[in-house]
């Protein structure tokens, strides 16, 4: 029974260690990392010759052998015509619209510096850099009819955009076909929001109904790198996630290269492309049924969402709408977009315990504005809701601790006896009412909150970059000066002297060794879980500190009462 204390710490280990080993090897090779600079240069041509491929949806139709047009590199037309690009400005995007499709080139999100301290080198979601390809397009495909896809050209009145004082923005681009259907596609943004809606109406001035569906298209870069461990961007999951309706469901680059595209319909669903803290999606209008396709061509990812088809007949008109998101996984604005869409923050298979867990934080956050704070102070209130469970592990302890002489004196009075020493420990713990295995359970329970703190810190935004206090600037990423780490190992240390030792030398040694174990591990953990972890650390010692002497009273006292006994 001795050996309980060290299998607690054993069962500890393994758990961390499978953190660190999902942390690495759970979602396999990780494409490139999005985050590029804003002002990085521009290229002529797209990086890859990819088809227009749709899914169908209703009616069958000849797929048309169409590729992907080449992009401008200039801002405006020139003699060459190179096809102009639109500039677009709110309070927390700045985008780039092509009139070549209205496809939407380049995001850059604003408030959101690659590095802390390079503030004007912006993390950008989407472009056409060969090294970080990103494009949405949006069009409409007609069966009977014309169509507006990737080749048609569009006119807008200005070449650039910005919010102002304004709450909305839209930019319009038209385009009118020689049949006499005209198209006008409409981005509508909001301020302080990374939702981008996309409406298209169509005109039909032709003699002939119309018939067709709407389209839109995410290209993402798809590639390998190798992970560091000193890069916490390099180990989160990157690339497509689709909700059905069901479930939502992550797809690694080999899945779809090895087994082909991925098809479904379904009348509530999303895709998106997400990465660390960040994504880009397509929310489709729900009730109406849309057909989703996720496909590796080379080094790209494609996600297609396809509408049902539908009739304009001549003389009137039809809009057609969708929704898209282009910035950080800001859990308050996907869940106006889609309830679901909350899940494209990857807690992993924690989510049960994490989602309430950052809801605490965030509860928390809104009052006292630092998430530092908000870590020590939920760490206080998850110590308060198991204070009784480790009140009893800890009465438990400080009784063993108490047990230790006796304990050594039948170790010594039994040593070659290795049958009769057990079972004298046990009557002398039935004796004193001293359970050994005690401990194992509250410290495991405890393990799943453990694990679900460590990827509330890892995967939400609402972390990366947070200062707390002094030297720790952000809260998303190691201490860069291993301070808290050492802080917490020295702690570690002080609680071991205040529970009892074992009794096995080598099991003494180890258990000394485990806390410059747990510095080391926890040295390149965020620096706020190893806030988290000293924090209860330190909680502990008082708890455990406090009981002691409660103990050693209650001892002292019954130890009083048997004397006075013995005289009468």
């Amino acid at each position: 029974m001795d050996n309980q204390r060290l299998l607690v710490w054993a069962a500890f280990g393994v758990l961390l260690w499978l953190a660190y080993q999902t942390w690495m090897q759970d979602y396999g090779p990780a494409p490139v990392p999005a985050t590029q600079p804003a002002d990085a240069e521009q290229p002529t041509a797209t990086p890859a010759e990819q088809q227009l491929t749709l899914p169908e949806l209703g009616d069958t139709v000849a797929e048309p052998e169409e590729a992907v047009a080449a992009l401008p590199g200039t801002a405006t037309a020139d003699a060459d015509g190179a096809v102009a690009i639109i500039t677009v400005r709110t309070d927390v995007l700045e985008l780039q619209i092509s009139t070549r499709g209205g496809t939407l080139v380049r995001a850059t999100v604003l408030d959101y510096p690659i590095e802390k301290d390079q503030p004007d080198q912006l993390v950008q979601l989407l472009g056409p850099e060969r090294s970080n390809l990103g494009l949405i397009r949006t069009g409409l495909r007609g069966v009977s009819g014309t169509s507006a896809d990737q080749e048609t050209v569009f006119s807008s009145p200005r070449s650039e955009y910005g919010l102002g004082e304004a709450d909305e923005l839209t930019v319009p681009l038209t385009w009118t076909d020689e049949s006499g259907v005209s198209i006008e596609k409409r981005f509508l943004l909001r301020r302080g929001s990374y939702a981008i809606l996309v409406d298209q109406t169509l005109v039909n001035n032709s003699t002939a109904p119309w018939r067709g569906d709407q389209y839109t298209q995410l290209l993402r870069r798809s590639k390998g790198v190798e992970r560091s461990m000193f890069d916490v961007d390099s180990y989160s999951f990157d690339g497509p996630q689709t909700y059905n309706g069901d479930k939502a469901e992550k797809y690694s680059r080999d899945d779809l290269v090895d087994k082909g595209p991925v098809e479904y319909s379904t009348p509530d669903g999303w895709v998106a492309a997400i990465q660390h803290h960040f994504l880009s999606a397509i929310i489709p209008e729900t009730g109406s049924p849309h057909v989703y396709r996720v496909e590796v061509k080379g080094d790209t990812m494609i996600a297609s969402v396809v509408g049902a088809k539908r009739t304009v007949e001549p003389g009137a008109s039809e809009t057609f709408s969708r929704q898209l998101f282009v910035g950080p996984k800001i859990q308050s604005q996907l869940g106006e977009l889609h309830e679901r869409l909350k899940l494209t923050v990857d807690y992993g298979w924690l989510t049960i315990l994490s989602q309430p867990m950052f809801w605490l934080l965030a509860f928390i956050y809104g009052y006292v504005g630092n998430w530092g704070v908000s870590i020590i102070l939920v760490t206080v209130l998850i110590k308060l809701v198991f204070y009784k469970m480790t009140e009893t592990s800890g009465r438990s302890m400080a009784k063993m601790r108490n047990l230790q002489p006796r304990i050594k004196a039948l170790q010594e009075r039994y040593k070659d006896d290795r049958q009769q020493l057990s079972q004298q420990m046990m009557d002398l713990y039935k004796r004193e009412g001293v359970n050994p295995a005690a401990g194992c359970l509250p410290i495991l329970i405890q393990m799943p909150f453990f694990l679900a703190f460590y990827w509330v810190l890892i995967e939400s935004v609402e972390m990366r970059q947070a200062p707390f206090a002094l030297w720790i600037t952000d809260l998303s990423t190691r201490d860069p000066y291993f301070i808290l780490p050492l802080i917490m190992g020295a702690a570690m240390l002080l609680q071991q002297k205040l529970n009892p030792a074992p009794a096995d030398p080598v099991q003494a040694r180890v258990m000394q060794i485990m806390p410059i174990m747990f510095t080391g591990f926890f040295a390149f953990f965020p620096s706020g879980l190893v806030l988290y972890w000293a924090t209860n650390t330190v909680l502990s010692i008082a708890q455990q500190w406090k009981i002691n002497k409660v103990v050693e009273q209650e001892e002292k006292n019954r130890k009083g009462g048997k004397k006075k006994t013995k005289e009468k």
